[in-house]
């Protein structure tokens, strides 16, 4: 594969209660874990980076799979649900559900849209197989 961009950020301090910071300085935050998994809250979380990177590149893949097929989707959404639990490994997994808000289609064709755009999507293609993703759509 012919690598077009790399990303790079650095987690200092206490991890999941630490910072993270984007090697170009756009992402900088502290993290803190969150109430429902026993800490202070207050704070992003990886969990929560995790959902905003998969949301933001599912609806990138979305719009370059409607234009392919020559649609242009205006009011597009797409929203990411990333849940954290143990696993049977004695370690942690993931859940995803994305929500593919596509107005202005009918049913089968935004269907249709978010199965390409399901193959298309980095995110998608790194989780296929790992980690249980579901997908849904509403058109209104």
């Amino acid at each position: 594969m012919k690598v077009l961009y790399t990303a790079a950020a650095m987690s200092t301090g206490d991890a999941r209660n630490g910072h993270v910071r984007s090697s170009d300085g756009l992402i900088d935050l502290d993290l803190a874990t969150p109430k429902e998994m026993g800490g202070a809250g207050g704070a992003s979380n990886p969990e929560q980076l995790f959902a905003a990177g998969y949301s933001a590149c599912f609806h990138s893949a979305l719009k370059v799979v409607a234009r392919q097929r020559k649609l242009e989707l205006t009011d597009s959404a797409v929203s990411a649900e990333v849940g954290i639990g143990p696993n049977d490994a004695g370690g942690f997994g993931l859940t995803v559900a994305l929500h593919a808000d596509i107005p202005g289609v009918d049913r089968a064709t935004a269907t249709e849209l978010v199965e390409a755009a399901h193959q298309v999507c980095p995110y998608s293609n790194a989780t296929r197989g790992n980690i249980d993703v579901t997908v849904d759509v509403a058109v209104d």
